[in-house]
């Protein structure tokens, strides 16, 4: 089962990304994950994407292509993966789609989590990061046991900087741009199906395993 989680920055389709692993116990393969563990450890990718993700754009193809395509060759790949983050653009999708046709694989479903930009807004400005484990929080909807405080390692939380209001107005202008026609390229291959985002997330979840199948 190969997936692919579309969605606006915020919409929520990491969080159900990471359900749809567990349930079906195939690897959540997210570049923004990486991206984060490279910023953290001050990589040369990291300091490239961070030059990027702290403006609110994109990070470029030549940084996330070959990075996900050489995922798929882990064993625990055999079975499927959902991809949360990538591709983010047209180009990507077609390179994705070239790289599975050479394995003999192909995408099974596109999943897009629907959420109107205002929602998003209101949702990533409580949101939350650990910059020392990676944990994410939200102060209203997934709040930690004591305030600013990671429930995992016990370090401060912070709002990082793409999270941000400013900035996530950015995110959105270039998701509509850039990332949005996918939903028609996924249409058009007739593997896109929409959930709306804007319910609890265990309802967003219910629908998701609808679509799937237990």
């Amino acid at each position: 089962m190969k997936i692919i989680m579309l969605g606006a920055p915020g919409a929520g389709k990491g969080t159900q990304a990471k359900k749809i692993a567990d349930k079906y116990h195939i690897p959540h393969i997210s570049t923004g994950d990486i991206f984060r563990a490279n910023i953290k450890n001050e990589t040369e990718l990291g300091k490239k994407a961070k030059t990027y993700m702290d403006q609110g754009l994109l990070v470029p193809d030549e940084l996330t292509v070959n990075l996900v395509i050489d995922r798929f060759k882990n064993p625990d790949c055999a079975d499927g993966y959902v991809l949360d983050g990538f591709p983010r653009t047209i180009p990507q999708a077609e390179s994705l789609d070239a790289a599975l046709a050479e394995l003999g694989e192909k995408i099974d479903y596109a999943i897009n989590v629907d959420v109107p930009d205002d929602n998003i807004i209101n949702r990533m400005s409580g949101r939350r990061a650990c910059l020392s484990c990676g944990a994410t929080y939200h102060i209203v909807h997934i709040p930690t046991k004591e305030e600013g405080i990671c429930d995992r390692c016990g370090h401060e939380l912070i709002l990082r900087d793409d999270d941000k209001p400013e900035t996530v107005n950015k995110r959105l202008s270039v998701y509509h741009e850039q990332t949005q026609p996918l939903i028609n390229y996924y249409t058009a291959k007739k593997i896109l199906v929409d959930v709306d985002g804007t319910k609890d997330m265990a309802d967003v979840f219910d629908a998701i395993v609808k679509i799937l199948g237990a």
